[in-house]
């Protein structure tokens, strides 16, 4: 969110004191990331020590805190564990939102500054042992599982239908339009493939484990010690290994993405079997799923501006040189 939501300070910080038992000194709103559900800020407490906080909007599944607790006791490094509130839980409520608070790591995204290779190395040994966690029957039963649902290609299908009804009064509408029209071909050729690919898997599906589900460079953020933590994990799912892995070479890390890093990531990951039809899926159906959802915000007039530009902005990207769609549509076999 690159806007701050109209939330009070005072109201956040009465909270940290009430669930946390903070003196702030500071609240400082961050705009970053391209949720636009949720909100990030710096606090700093009067004795000096700072935490970072995410204030979500809307849904919010206890998953998304409780699970890296348990995979940090699994021995699964690079994961960042939400701090207690009182009571024991991992986050608090505030109005409509849900306030969740970590130790603030001083450092950058993946996007920012490229992994090492023993950095990458070690991110292949994490997902490794992400995708093997034991997770009790309560939170297994708590978190979505992979259901090879294709509702955001019907989505984009409308989209493009009501492109030409739209009669565009601001700049970054009439920019989608063009773009729209422009890659009309491309899209229809991608939300077909999905749409065949979902029918597949459908009738055929790999066996799932624990993904987070959005394993990107912007949810790695690396420290200036050169540690790095997992960050993000509002959507796990059970799913097919492919969930993450398709991340992995699929025009989702920058200029990390090379051949050699995705060998070491590979490296530390250990020897697997990738299936072809679930890495096409995925990649197929994130580009699909993007683009439905950058579209929804975009023409939602209703929305700041700055968020919505930015919302542009990573659409084209993805179908830029190397970019996702390039990435999709080359790593195809095409032999479901």
């Amino acid at each position: 969110m690159l806007e701050k939501p109209d939330v009070q300070n005072q109201a956040i910080i009465s909270v940290l004191a009430a669930e946390f038992g903070l003196d702030i000194a500071d609240l400082a709103f961050l705009p970053l990331g391209a949720d636009r559900n949720t909100a990030a800020y710096r606090a700093l407490a009067s004795d000096g020590q700072a935490y970072f906080l995410k204030l979500r909007r809307g849904a919010f599944h206890e998953a998304s805190v409780t699970l890296p607790k348990l995979l940090s006791g699994q021995g699964v490094k690079h994961v960042v564990v939400p701090i207690e509130a009182r009571g024991g839980r991992l986050w608090a409520d505030l109005d409509s939102y849900t306030l969740v608070l970590y130790p603030f790591l001083e450092g950058r995204d993946g996007y920012e500054v490229a992994l090492s290779d023993r950095q990458w190395v070690e991110l292949g040994r994490a997902m490794r042992g992400i995708h093997s966690a034991a997770l009790p029957e309560s939170l297994r039963y708590s978190i979505r599982s992979e259901a090879y649902a294709s509702q955001w290609c019907g989505f984009l299908r409308r989209v493009l239908a009501r492109v030409p009804t739209i009669s565009p009064t601001e700049g970054v509408v009439a920019d989608l339009i063009d773009f729209l029209e422009a890659h009309r071909g491309t899209i229809l050729q991608l939300i077909g493939r999905t749409e065949r690919l979902t029918q597949s898997l459908k009738a055929d599906p790999p066996e799932c484990v624990l993904c987070h589900s959005d394993i990107h460079a912007g949810n790695v953020l690396i420290e200036h010690s050169g540690a790095f933590s997992i960050v993000d994990w509002d959507e796990p799912i059970l799913a097919p290994k492919e969930r993450d892995l398709m991340f992995i070479g699929g025009g989702y890390w920058g200029e990390s993405q090379t051949p050699e890093a995705e060998g070491l990531f590979y490296k530390g990951y250990g020897p697997t079997h990738i299936e072809a039809r679930a890495l096409a899926y995925y990649r197929h159906a994130r580009v699909v799923e993007d683009a439905a959802l950058f579209c929804e915000h975009i023409l939602d007039v209703g929305g700041g501006l700055p968020d919505r530009e930015q919302s542009l902005r990573y659409l084209e990207s993805s179908f830029g040189p190397s970019g996702a769609v390039w990435v999709a549509q080359t790593s195809d076999a095409g032999d479901d």
